[in-house]
């Protein structure tokens, strides 16, 4: 027996048994995924007026066209969505038009600040602005320190400076890509139990 062989088998042996529990992994992405569409969704239909003008304006938001209908479009498809994701109901048909919507965020409000959503120098993907937005966020911390409670004010969390990048955006759309190829997954879907009853020869 060879090493490849070896390796196989072992492999084999260890986490076959594993697949009894694969609808675990869909199951994480989707409960990760839930609160994210439902909070932008319904922030999108509790300020629904200002999003449509920001969706609309070509001086200072996206320029989109049909902006009271995108924005409805975009609102809607977040609460749906997370409600589907939720129950993992439709979720290859439901992972279509949400990967649509991470796209047109990715491209229209986060792709000309580059990668990172937060600035750091010292992670993969820093801009040509992240020296001089840490170097502001240094100097506000000084002022903070110097005329503020900088102990009381950091209590929760640490300062950042956001780059608001495309990084989020990419992590959701990669995730829902898996699970468009991946369904709601085993035991823990809706869709699992329709095809069960309806395709009662797939295991």
């Amino acid at each position: 027996m060879n090493l490849v062989e070896s390796y196989y088998r072992l492999h084999h042996a260890i986490f076959n048994k594993t697949d009894l529990l694969s609808g675990l992994g869909p199951l994480a992405l989707r409960l990760f995924l839930v609160p994210v569409f439902f909070v932008a969704g319904m922030n999108k239909f509790e300020g629904f007026e200002s999003v449509v003008e920001w969706f609309g304006n070509e001086d200072w938001g996206l320029g989109l066209p049909f902006p009271t209908l995108m924005a409805g479009l975009a609102a809607g498809t977040e609460v749906i969505g997370a409600i589907l994701l939720l129950f993992g109901l439709a979720i290859r048909w439901i992972s279509i038009p949400l990967m649509i919507t991470m796209l047109v965020a990715i491209f229209t409000v986060h792709w000309d600040n580059g990668w990172q959503a937060i600035h750091d120098l010292q992670s993969w993907g820093a801009n040509q602005n992240a020296e001089a937005a840490l170097d502001r966020l240094d100097r506000a911390k000084d002022i903070l320190r110097e005329h503020g409670n900088y102990d009381w004010l950091t209590e929760k969390g640490s300062l950042v400076m956001s780059n608001n990048g495309i990084e989020f955006g990419v992590t959701y759309f990669v995730m829902l890509l898996a699970l468009f190829f991946s369904g709601g997954g085993k035991f823990f879907s809706v869709d699992y139990f329709l095809d069960k009853h309806f395709n009662p020869t797939k295991k």
